[in-house]
């Protein structure tokens, strides 16, 4: 009998919240392109549509918010070529039209590591191309380039929903003006009107995703459609992932105090009405002094471009959803989120190994063996990697089932516990236990790779081969890399006690009264103290029961 389809719908909220799920959509489209859906059902976040001519439509189940000037690359107007059957919206609908296919071959992506650097770039070294998998002709992301620049992915007319803000997040700057414009009944109706276009075709809605910025004023729209979820649709596991990316080197104190702010309200807001809240960033530190962003071993990025940045949280983020995505799969939304938020503990951190270092010809306990003593992942939450960890959740792809146990011949010692397992799951279940001793893990191996698709930057070393394994020596030519093996981890980790103090410390420091707009539309002095308060207090949920990380360790 065939595993119920509990559908998904996803709701971005930002321009970077959009840059992280463009990414996303492309990496699952790539995985439909490339037949690799037997292990993920890709109908979790798409959904199946004909148009009233007979079209077949196959669209994500998204509603995007984002201002005036984040869509330059998709059409916004009146009317549309073809409506879905049974439409039921009267309204302006929005059109996405894609260009046709080049007859004379595939286009390129350009767009690579920063000049100087190691990696491939887009372009490769000397000017060569990835081929579009659909055989499209897309134009050069620049760093002056917006999300859609790069969506790969054709969007249903009611998910693009456009913010009349002023042309920028500058207008959009405080978590209280992000709230006020989900305040007004109309955009209430709006919103309220796509969720329930999206939920009532679901035969077992068992969730939303919530992207959304939380450096801007987004963080307050965010948390006020994270309370609309919460207050509708109730039962139902809502994972919020607040995106933040690595800011410009020279920033005012302006823009930091505004971006902590931000942060610290947010944090408070989404955690409380969201199942579970993990921040995805490739900043060190969530404070205002975001420190050195995260270096991954084979990665040549530009961490300040949002285009690279958000590439790689996408890759996370597609590999820490997989869990309740799986076709198999009977673990739901709701129960991973229950298991990892024991104990109020809601703020998770991710982490992440991209690529996942594993050679052409290596079996995966060779391959785990030197991590033993400490994991390949980096983290994507601004937090430190080595605390222990109250609990977890551990994706690995792209390990074929020949290469997931160890073939050792008769009356040879193993290296390891891991090199005498049964399957790959039960090598990876011994790893995580191994690293993580008396911590509840649950843990998921696909064989299949993450496949990246035409529109992913390619910044990887030149260790890295086409099919994403891991070489020895330098690879005498740059390749494109088509897909990679990748390892990352969703986890309940007692390091967030001292972020989360160390950001409560940060913002009490601060006169709210010195910046005017915070205020201007409903969030007072008392209100941003209860944030802090509330933040202290959830940062002792992670205290260890035997804890040496006293009151003077940060």
């Amino acid at each position: 009998m065939a595993a119920v389809c509990r559908e998904v719908i996803c709701l971005q909220l930002g321009q970077y919240a959009n840059s992280v799920g463009t990414h996303w959509w492309n990496l699952q489209e790539s995985q439909r392109c490339h037949h690799l859906d037997s292990e993920l059902c890709s109908d979790v976040q798409f959904r199946a549509g004909v148009t009233l001519s007979g079209v077949e439509t196959y669209t994500p189940r998204l509603i995007v918010l984002d201002i005036k000037g984040s869509v330059r690359s998709l059409q916004v107007e009146g009317d549309v070529d073809e409506e879905e059957a049974t439409p039921a919206w009267n309204g302006k609908v929005t059109t996405h039209r894609e260009e046709p296919a080049d007859s004379g071959g595939g286009a390129t992506i350009q767009g690579g590591a920063p000049e100087g650097g190691g990696g491939r770039g887009m372009g490769l070294a000397g000017g060569g191309a990835i081929q579009s998998n659909r055989q499209e002709s897309y134009q050069p992301i620049t760093r002056d380039g917006v999300w859609s620049d790069y969506l790969h992915t054709q969007l249903h007319p009611k998910s693009l929903c456009i913010l009349n803000n002023g042309g920028g997040t500058g207008g959009l700057e405080s978590f209280s003006q992000g709230q006020s414009l989900l305040k007004s009944s109309a955009s209430l109706e709006e919103l309220e009107e796509r969720l329930h276009f999206f939920s009532e075709e679901c035969d077992y809605l068992q969730g939303f995703h919530l992207l959304c910025d939380t450096h801007n004023g987004f963080s307050g729209a965010g948390a006020k459609m994270a309370e609309l979820l919460h207050d509708e649709y109730p039962g139902r596991g809502i994972l919020g992932f607040g995106t933040s990316p690595v800011p410009p080197e020279q920033r005012d104190l302006h823009t930091s105090m505004y971006q902590l702010m931000n942060c610290v309200m947010s944090l408070v807001a989404l955690s409380s009405h969201s199942s579970i809240f993990c921040p995805l960033t490739l900043n060190s530190s969530l404070g205002r002094r975001p420190g050195p962003p995260v270096v991954f071993p084979h990665l040549v990025y530009d961490a300040s471009w949002q285009y690279h940045s958000s590439a790689v949280l996408a890759v996370a983020l597609d590999t820490l959803t997989a869990p309740y995505r799986l076709t198999s799969s009977t673990l739901s939304m709701s129960h991973l989120a229950d298991t990892l938020s024991f104990s109020g503990r809601k703020v998770l951190t991710a982490s992440c190994s991209l690529p996942f270092p594993i050679g052409s010809a290596s079996l995966l306990p060779d391959a785990l063996l030197p991590h033993l003593s400490s994991p390949p992942w980096r983290c994507v939450s601004a937090c430190v990697d080595d605390a222990p960890v109250f609990c977890q959740s551990v994706v690995l792809r792209g390990i074929p089932r020949p290469r997931q146990i160890s073939s050792l011949l008769p009356g040879r010692r193993p290296p390891s516990s891991l090199h005498v397992c049964g399957s790959g799951e039960e090598v990876l279940q011994c790893f995580t236990s191994a690293i993580c001793p008396q911590t509840l893990s649950i843990s998921h191996l696909l064989g299949a790779p993450c496949r990246l698709g035409p529109t992913f930057p390619q910044f990887f070393s030149h260790y890295i081969t086409k099919d994403g394994w891991t070489a020895e020596e330098p690879l005498p030519e740059p390749t494109a890399v088509g897909g990679v093996p990748v390892m990352a981890a969703l986890r309940s980790s007692s390091s967030l006690r001292l972020s989360l103090r160390a950001l409560c410390d940060e913002v009490s420091k601060m006169d709210v009264r010195r910046w005017a707009n915070f205020s201007t539309a409903g969030i007072e002095e008392a209100e941003l103290e209860e944030a802090i308060n509330d933040l202290r207090s959830l940062a002792e949920c992670y205290r260890l029961d035997e804890s040496g990380d006293s009151d003077d360790s940060d």
